[in-house]
């Protein structure tokens, strides 16, 4: 679309808006008619870690969306010389899973605890046994039943709880209301209802009954779940101004259901459709694959999800990807300044990456753990990221960037060879997106090698989230053919683009087998780390 026509676009208040508040960006996309994206804004923000536990302050959450939308205006007058007034719809995504409760004044009663608290092991455990169903420990639910082994004072003034894409969605359209793929991180989902399962929904009403009750049920703090293309809501004369304190914007624009990331990533590359498949590596990392049938049996690294259409998916989710090795490339920025070499962070990245696929397969023996934070996939409530070597090891740059880089989706393959090797799972189709695989290639390679399948890469997933939250409310205003959210992207956005494709080699993929298994056997040398280092 030219200029002039996504000026009228924006104009005639027909152009679509997705945000999605990922761990460090808050992004704002803004899309035509057809799907393409017209203008973006966006904030950086840090969580932070408050008497133990990672989390965003209520003013962050705010001042960061009102920062990004603003960001969007400016981008918007200044590339097509107009102001945004209306929009045809709007979405909201965000970090799923985590813990915002809220009592009958719409207070938050605890700070804000994110997906990457590990502090709920207990109850995690409890529910999982309780309800023979893996439950995570940054599930909603364990956060929920945490607070209540806890003794913690609030749980008792409790009136709603939800997850950030919730709260904002909330906030904005006075709609107490979650898109089933965030709402599946709260507790399990039941695929033939599409709703929370009533019976361990039951079972936990009888847990918390024979802990003296707190005068609330599960479903009356619960959102209500919603499916993708159904209405979700309006944005009220409140929820304008707090989107947009200018005043520009109007009331009334329609929203879709909120969602989580995972869903959103799901969309942005058109993974909904079962024997389909994503990874997201960036801060985190994390696989969805959309299964034909459910697994035999439930497995404590494997979060069974849903689609934001409600189809089952099998997750596997990694609480750390490429934060240690975005620190390796900041110490060779440091020494490049230190030399007086003017920096180029994407020419670094660059030619670090390309340089680890000069290494050995098995990168030569060297080791790397990247647990800035817990990892539960392989057990650890707290992480030291650590680099390992013997004497014997080939040490050279090639192998040691090639270690960091297996390390980025080393816990990924532990998680995804249960589905791959034991379960026996078939996918058509995976697709990467993330900062993994901005440096073209290399980290697809990795990952190939991982997970032994080939990897797509869409020039379209460098949008992320923001566009896939989008791609939902476009789905909402524009399926004017009731197709289903598959085949809407399908014939809709995507157009039969799969991607450039990577295949594993067997060099590779040999090489990787190799490293996870001393990876696995130095796990001693994480935990000894832990124990040592506080």
């Amino acid at each position: 679309m030219n200029n002039l026509n996504a000026k009228s676009t924006i104009e005639a208040g027909k152009a679509i808006l997705g945000v999605e508040f990922g761990s460090t960006r808050i992004k704002a996309v803004l899309i035509d008619q057809d799907n393409n994206p017209i203008a973006q804004g966006s904030h950086e923000w840090e969580n932070q870690l408050v008497d133990g536990l990672w989390t965003y302050s209520i003013e962050a959450i705010w001042s960061g969306l009102q920062d990004s939308y603003a960001d969007l205006r400016a981008n918007v007058k200044k590339a097509y010389g107009v102001e945004i007034q209306s929009l045809a719809a709007i979405g909201f995504s965000a970090m799923m899973h985590g813990y915002m409760a809220f009592n009958d004044k719409e207070e938050i009663l605890a700070p804000f605890r994110t997906w990457r608290n590990t502090n709920t092991a207990q109850a995690a455990a409890e529910l999982s046994e309780l309800f023979n169903f893996n439950i995570p420990l940054r599930w909603s639910i364990s956060h929920l039943y945490q607070a209540v082994l806890n003794k913690e004072e609030h749980v008792k003034d409790i009136k709603f709880q939800t997850t950030l894409a919730g709260y904002i969605h909330w906030q904005l359209t006075g709609e107490k209301v979650l898109g089933i793929g965030d709402a599946s991180g709260m507790i399990p989902i039941d695929s033939t209802t599409n709703d929370y399962s009533s019976a361990m929904v039951e079972k936990f009403d009888k847990l918390i009954d024979s802990k003296g009750g707190f005068g609330w049920k599960l479903l009356d703090i619960f959102p209500k779940v919603v499916l993708a293309g159904e209405y979700a809501g309006k944005l009220t004369e409140k929820g304008a101004k707090l989107l947009d304190p200018s005043g520009h914007l109007k009331a009334g624009i329609p929203l879709c259901p909120p969602e989580g990331d995972a869903g959103t990533g799901m969309v942005a590359t058109n993974s909904v459709r079962q024997r389909t498949g994503n990874v997201s590596a960036g801060t985190s990392s994390f696989s969805m694959i959309v299964l034909e049938k459910a697994l035999s049996q439930p497995y404590e690294v494997i979060d069974m999800v849903t689609t934001p259409s409600g189809s089952p998916v099998a997750m596997v989710h990694c609480n750390n990807c490429t934060s240690d090795l975005n620190a390796w490339v900041n110490l060779f920025k440091e020494y490049q300044q230190l030399l007086g070499v003017p920096v180029d962070m994407g020419e670094i990245f660059g030619k670090l990456y390309n340089h680890a696929l000069q290494g050995d397969a098995d990168c030569g023996g060297l080791i790397a753990y990247n647990y800035f934070s817990g990892e539960p996939v392989t057990g650890f409530a707290e992480g030291r990221p650590l680099f390992v070597r013997s004497a014997n090891d080939k040490f050279n740059l090639a192998n040691f960037m090639r270690a960091n880089l297996y390390a980025s989706v080393g816990v990924l393959k532990i998680g995804n060879d249960i589905l791959f090797k034991k379960e026996h799972v078939k996918v058509d189709r995976i697709t990467g997106h993330g900062g993994l695989f901005k440096t073209k290639g290399v980290g697809q390679k990795i990952l190939a090698a991982a997970i032994n399948s080939p990897i797509s890469v869409m020039a379209t997933a460098g949008e992320g989230g923001a566009w896939g939250i989008a791609l939902l409310a476009s789905y909402l205003v524009n399926n004017g053919k009731h197709l289903s959210l598959a085949d809407f992207l399908d014939e809709n956005v995507f157009a039969g683009n799969t991607g450039v494709e990577i295949p594993p080699t067997p060099e590779d993929v040999a090489g990787f087998e190799a490293y996870i298994e001393q990876y696995k056997a130095g796990l001693a040398i994480e935990e000894a780390a832990v124990k040592f280092k506080k």
